[in-house]
């Protein structure tokens, strides 16, 4: 046999050895948030300009698996078979719906018409926005059903509910399940730590948004997770310190038209941030 054969038989050998042994290659390491008292999700608003199919299939390529739903995905009207159908669209992604909102209210049709929403639906939590003269109205309807009710602070962009403090005077006399939807963005941009308020309203604290901004101003403006001037270090270790056992959402709010990139850096970053502070 010359050289050329006895080279090229080699090489057909070596090849088939190198196919015939398995290739071990290292599983996806599970999301770190599995090990915590706390759950990751993605606010419903994220997705204003999408559809359902697509925030579900964003929300799996990301494997996130908490959605709060707003009512452009699951409108208010929706009949039992419309809120079934929806409920199983979530599930074929390992999905779940855990809360509705935010829902504005100036009225006391509208939070009817919300609670009951949010009783068809089959969730605990309604994330809220009712102007401050109902909220004894508010109160009424948790006791009457029992749902927890968590007010959405909105920074200076709006006259109600600016920041955790203020949420905090206006329910700390009414019914424990009252409480917040702590926006961490918003609240930095009224010129708030929410690392100290997460610590010091933790206890009425029923649903939380993650997002970063770039000033503690109003013209601050939302970014990426990692990108602004929140202090996530610190304030993945304060969701520990209070054992936290709710859902922390993503509520993305920079190039909506096309966030995906920015989704999925956001809750990279989020994630290497309770990996680094284990």
């Amino acid at each position: 046999m010359n050289k050329s054969a006895l080279l090229f038989l080699l090489i057909i050998i070596f090849t088939f050895s190198l196919a015939a042994q398995e290739v071990k290659r290292p599983e996806p390491q599970p999301a770190p948030e599995n090990t915590e008292s706390f759950k990751l999700g993605v606010a419903g608003y994220t997705f204003v300009h999408f559809d359902l199919q697509t925030t579900l299939e964003t929300l799996k390529s990301c494997d996130v698996h908490y959605l709060c739903i707003k009512d452009f995905h699951l409108p208010v009207n929706s009949t039992t078979a419309e809120i079934e159908a929806f409920h199983k669209k979530c599930a074929d992604y390992d999905v779940t719906g855990y809360a509705v909102g935010p829902l504005y209210m100036k009225n006391k049709e509208d939070i009817d018409k919300y609670f009951d929403y949010a009783k068809r639906v089959g969730v605990n939590t309604i994330v809220g926005v009712p102007d401050y003269e109902l909220l004894p109205y508010v109160n009424e309807k948790v006791k009457e059903t029992g749902l927890y009710f968590a007010i959405h602070l909105h920074g200076p962009d709006i006259n109600v509910y600016p920041d955790a403090d203020d949420v905090w005077e206006h329910t700390k006399d009414l019914d424990p399940r009252i409480g917040m939807c702590l926006d961490i963005g918003h609240d930095t941009r009224n010129g708030k730590d929410p690392v100290a308020d997460l610590k010091k309203y933790h206890s009425r604290v029923f649903d939380i948004h993650l997002k970063d901004v770039t000033g503690a101003s109003k013209e601050g403006y939302s970014v990426e997770v990692g990108r602004g001037i929140i202090d996530f270090p610190a304030f993945v270790n304060m969701l520990r310190e209070v054992n936290y056992t709710g859902v922390i959402s993503l509520e993305h709010e920079r190039n909506m038209d096309d966030p995906f990139m920015g989704i999925a850096e956001s809750i990279g970053y989020f994630r290497a941030m309770i990996r680094a502070t284990k």
